[in-house]
Formats: C-alpha cells, sequence, structure tokens
C-alpha cells in the first residue's frame, strides 16, 4: 500500500505539483524562443511563427502529466533525504514515458515533422528546469532543519512508554520538522502545569498518545489546549485496526472518528464514475459490429431461445442487480447446474462455481467466451451504475450467501467490476476462492486510477490471446 499523507504533506505536494507544471510550461515556452536561434546557427533558416502555436498539443500531455508521473514514482516523497542521482533517475524515466508517449501520437496522426526542434529543447529545459527546482527545495530542507527557530514547537502527552513508542513509530521525515518543547507525562503533571507550559512556550500544537491515561484527564488537558487556541491531535491507536484507516469527518457539528477500509470520497473517485460511464458508452459504439455477430450467432446456434441472459448479482454492499450477458449456455442451463456439479464437479473450491468445459455451454458460446464478447452488455450495467469498468467480479446472490467467513463479504464493499487483477493477468488457473479473494482485497486497499488503467491495458492482451474470462 503507498505511503498515506497528512492534510499538510498533501497540499505541499499539489503545491510542489502546480509549480512543476509551471517550469514545464515555461521550458516549452523557451524552447520555442531559442528554437529560430538555433535554426539560424546551424544555418536552417528561420521558422514559421505560427509553428509554436501549433505544438500546443504537446503542451496540452506535458503539462498536467508530467507532475503526476513525477507523483507516482515517488518524486515528491522524502525530499529532505533525496540524493541527486534519485531525482536524476527519476527525472529520466518520466521523460522517456512522455517521450514515447508523444511520440506515438505524433506518429499516429502526422503532427510533429519540423517541430521535433521544440519538443527537444524543451524536453532538456523541462529536465534542467524540474531538476534545479528539486535540488532547490532539498537545499531549503536541509538549511530548515538545522534552524531551530524555523521548525514546529509541538508538546508529546501521554506516558513516558507511549511516548517513547510514538516518537519510535513515526518516519524520522515527520519529526526533522519539530522542536519537541517537552514530553509531558498526563500521568504525573497536571492539567494547571500543561497550561503555564502552553502560554509560555509559544506551542503550536500538543500530540496526544494516552491510550492508558483516563479521558478524563485528556479531555482537561484538551482543553486547555482549547483555551489557548493550540491545535490538540490526539492519536487514535486506542482503536486497534487491521486494515481500515482512522480519519476524522464531521456529521452535522458532530465530530465523529471514521474507521474506513474502502477508498475514501475523492476527486480520483468521481473522475473513475465519469470515465466508466464515457468509456462504456464509446466502447458500445466501437463494438456494435460484435454485437451483431454474437446476436446472429447465438440465433442460429440456438433458435427460439433468447439471445441475451440475466441474473440477479450481488453490487455494492451486496445490493443486488441484473446482470446481462450474451447467452452462451442452454436455454436450462441454472436447472442443470447441480446435475453438472454432480457428475463433473467444481473447479474452484469454496462457494462459488467454475468449470472450464462446462457441458452446458454450446459451441458457438464457447467461442463467445474465448473472446469475451459475452461480457460486452454488462457494459450497460457500467451505464446504469450498477458496474465499473474495473472491481471485483459479481457473484450470484445465492454463491454470496454462501460465504463461510464474513471478510470475504469485504470485497464486495465497492461496486463490481467487468474485469479485474486476476482476469486481466490471464490467471484463471485460480482454483482457490480465498486466492481469489485475496487479489480482490488487494485491489480495494492499494486502489488508484493508475492501478484501474494498468488493468484495463492488461485486459486487451488478455482477452485477444484468450486468456481473459472463461
Amino acid at each position: 500500500m503507498g505511503m498515506r499523507h497528512s492534510r499538510k504533506q498533501s497540499f505541499t505536494t499539489q503545491a510542489f505539483q502546480l509549480a512543476d507544471a509551471l517550469l514545464v510550461w515555461l521550458a516549452f515556452l523557451i524552447g520555442g524562443a531559442l528554437r529560430d536561434v538555433v535554426r539560424h546557427v546551424v544555418g536552417m533558416g528561420m521558422g514559421d511563427e505560427d509553428m509554436l502555436a501549433s505544438m500546443n498539443w504537446i503542451l496540452y500531455i506535458c503539462v498536467p502529466f508530467t507532475p503526476l508521473l513525477l507523483d507516482r514514482l515517488g518524486f515528491y516523497e522524502r525530499m529532505r533525504q533525496k540524493t541527486t542521482r534519485t531525482s536524476v533517475v527519476q527525472l529520466l524515466r518520466v521523460l522517456l514515458v512522455m517521450i514515447l508517449f508523444i511520440g506515438a501520437i505524433a506518429m499516429f496522426a502526422k503532427l510533429l515533422d519540423a517541430r521535433r526542434l521544440i519538443l527537444g529543447l524543451g524536453l532538456i529545459f523541462v529536465f534542467a528546469l524540474l531538476l534545479l527546482r528539486d535540488r532547490l527545495t532539498t537545499l531549503w530542507l536541509r538549511k530548515r532543519r538545522g534552524n531551530e527557530a524555523a521548525r514546529e514547537r509541538v508538546i508529546i502527552a501521554g506516558s513516558g512508554v507511549e511516548i517513547d513508542e510514538f516518537l519510535t513509530q513515526l518516519d524520522p521525515e515527520i519529526t526533522a520538522d519539530w522542536n519537541i518543547v517537552d514530553r509531558y507525562d498526563l500521568g504525573q503533571r497536571g492539567v494547571d502545569e500543561l497550561f503555564e507550559l502552553l502560554r509560555n512556550q509559544a506551542v503550536g500544537r500538543v500530540l496526544f498518545t494516552a491510550k492508558h491515561t483516563e479521558f478524563e484527564k485528556v479531555a482537561k488537558a484538551v482543553e486547555a489546549c482549547e483555551l489557548q487556541g493550540v491545535e490538540a491531535w490526539i492519536a487514535a491507536s486506542f482503536i486497534r485496526t487491521q486494515i481500515a484507516r482512522p480519519e476524522f469527518d464531521m456529521v452535522g457539528t458532530k465530530p465523529m472518528l471514521v474507521l474506513r477500509s474502502t477508498p475514501e470520497l475523492s476527486w480520483e473517485l468521481m473522475f473513475k464514475a465519469v470515465f466508466d460511464r464515457v468509456a462504456a458508452v464509446l466502447v458500445i459504439a466501437a463494438s456494435l459490429p460484435l454485437w451483431l455477430i454474437a446476436y446472429i450467432g447465438i440465433r442460429l446456434s440456438s433458435p427460439g431461445a433468447p439471445v441475451f441472459f440475466s441474473q440477479m448479482r450481488a453490487g455494492r454492499y451486496g445490493s443486488p442487480f441484473r446482470m446481462w450477458k450474451f447467452r452462451t449456455m442452454v436455454p436450462d442451463a441454472e436447472k442443470l447446474l447441480d446435475d453438472v456439479k454432480a457428475e463433473h464437479g467444481n473447479g474452484m473450491d469454496g462457494p462459488v462455481f467454475k468449470l472450464d468445459e462446462d457441458p452446458r455451454v454450446f459451441p458457438f458460446g464457447g467461442w463467445l467466451r474465448s473472446r469475451s464478447i459475452d461480457e460486452l452488455p454488462q457494459l450497460l450495467n457500467v451505464v446504469l451504475g450498477d458496474m465499473s469498468l474495473v472491481g471485483p467480479r459479481p457473484l450470484p446472490l445465492y454463491e454470496v450467501a454462501a460465504f463461510s467467513k464474513m471478510a470475504h463479504r469485504r470485497r464486495l464493499s465497492v461496486k463490481p467490476g467487468i474485469t479485474c487483477e486476476w482476469q486481466a493477468g490471464g490467471r484463471n488457473e485460480i482454483t482457490s476462492f480465498e486466492e481469489w479473494v485475496e487479489l480482490d482485497l488487494h485491489y480495494i486497499d492499494n486502489w488508484s486510477l493508475w492501478l484501474d488503467f494498468g488493468i484495463l491495458l492488461k485486459t486487451i492482451p488478455a482477452v485477444l490471446l484468450g486468456k481473459g474470462a472463461k
């Protein structure tokens, strides 16, 4: 799981990303200004004055995506400790990705021609300006560490053992910005003494790690902070969680400690919801010939039977919805399920039924499955909001009801998807339901837009090579 940030850290990272986006724009502006100078020096003559304007499409790619890729590679992590070599490697990797991406678009659309000089100069200045900004930031942060007046003055409150444990578990990158005024033992010292300490020491905040301290003492100490306008941060370690992340939120005017084990509401999630629907509509439009082939093939292979198959599946939080597919089995397939299990067994242990050579599948239906064409109608479920493009596969209601472990239900905490990690990787050899659930939970715990895009990209070859869902 990636490193989680405080709001201050997140704000700082976003500020650096915005600054770097402006530097990328400036780099291409400089590259465009120097282009005619370079052409004149090498005897190529003056270029078209509108040439830079025609490069705007590159700016639309490089300006927003360069900082995002840098963030993905950890460019904004541990900036005080980073070496120049690490920064250079990260920048080169990002620039290589941008070059390959821009080159692919340029070759496909024939957009680049003589503008390669601006692109080359621009990328050189992107590298130089971003590296300069990064090194100056690192130098400033290291200098700031040695300046005691620049560090935040804090008090750590709790018992002696708790304070030691708390500081040991923190990243030194965080504590380096602190000037710890006092380690305040709430069990041995009174609140009045804390009040005087706050008044005389210009403390910015008090961090409470008081798992074994009486709640009344903590409440009075927090009140002392409140009266002097000093921030009080209370460690939520008194609640032990293995997966859920403790966060604070508000219900009306009531502060609430939230234990969340699923992706929290964010712009990324909102973008995912919009992207799912837009992409689903586009894929439906592009795949209409395949819909027609499937329709005609099923009609010819199984006259008189329905073309589509629908089944009630478990959606988010187990809410039932009707999922659609092209029919690939004989019309009475569900009635034959018990007989098939008795005669052929189950290729998957646990409550889920999975059989590679299911005798209920008719020949044309098998071809549809081998190319995942039977899954196309699920795009309608995505448009309706019941499913996502990427997520744990939705299971029939009777299989969900047969879950033997409550932990299995956590895979229902997000929208189900058309494709998932084990499908995209062509990993249909999985026969353990526990392993299947483990992959789904790994996806939930590590979710990001990048992970979704990666799974979608891996799904394409898995489908083309017949290694998708069976």
